[in-house]
């Protein structure tokens, strides 16, 4: 999933950045209105989690201009004791809102309660020959064998089994994946597909993790391997 916060705060926004991305979470940061407002148009995410009180244009604003062109499901994150924010922005267009200070797992399971409200126009499993990719328990097995897969494994997998069949480079592996800045030519998107691979293929007999020479790699069940 990939997300984008909108959050002046330093620590804060470090913190759930670091946290969301052990989760497995693809995250997005901008540290003003205007520049998330410029993020959220332009990229597509599958939530967006908003601070109220922001420089350059305030989450009220960044809200409204952003339901006049998307219905991107958003959190907005108020002060506690300001009531008047929480209405105001559900107002506004808000799917959900939290207060401040706020538990980190209560965010998280709201992240995944937007996802599963707005997901009627993607499975929440995905199979492809004898491998079963359960997207909200973020668990997949193949031949009924559980495969013990990272945060980021998991997430790699995902994003190739959403786009059986079609070839990835590595550049838009690693913006899906990992952060849309990513520095492309480091390896560690070809090191992710190695160890991907070891745990999906190599024990068993039909392989599904094929690299296109020159162009990048694709899911897909077939009898050659590559």
């Amino acid at each position: 999933m990939r997300v984008l916060i909108i959050e002046d705060e330093d620590k804060t926004a470090d913190y759930l950045q670091r946290g969301l991305g052990e989760q497995g979470y693809s995250v997005d940061v901008a540290s003003d209105g205007i520049e998330g407002l410029h993020r959220a148009l332009e990229h597509d995410y599958e939530v967006i989690v908003l601070d109220v009180m922001l420089p350059g244009l305030d989450g009220f604003g960044v809200l409204r201009a952003l339901r006049a062109r998307k219905q991107t499901p958003v959190i907005m994150l108020t002060a506690r004791e300001r009531v008047e924010d929480r209405v105001h922005g559900l107002r506004e267009g808000a799917d959900d809102y939290l207060g401040k200070p706020f538990s980190f797992l209560e965010l998280v399971a709201r992240l995944q309660a937007l996802t599963r409200r707005g997901a009627t126009q993607e499975p929440l499993q995905l199979a492809i020959a004898d491998l079963k990719i359960d997207l909200l328990a973020r668990k997949a097995t193949r031949a009924g064998q559980r495969l013990d897969l990272t945060a980021k494994e998991f997430s790699l997998l995902s994003v190739l089994a959403r786009r059986q069949g079609q070839i990835l480079s590595k550049t838009v592996i690693a913006e899906l994946v990992w952060d849309i800045n990513f520095d492309s030519d480091a390896n560690v998107v070809e090191v992710a597909i190695k160890r991907l691979r070891a745990k999906l293929d190599n024990p068993f007999e039909s392989k599904l993790l094929h690299t296109i020479r020159g162009m990048g790699y694709v899911l897909e069940s077939r009898h050659d391997a590559s």
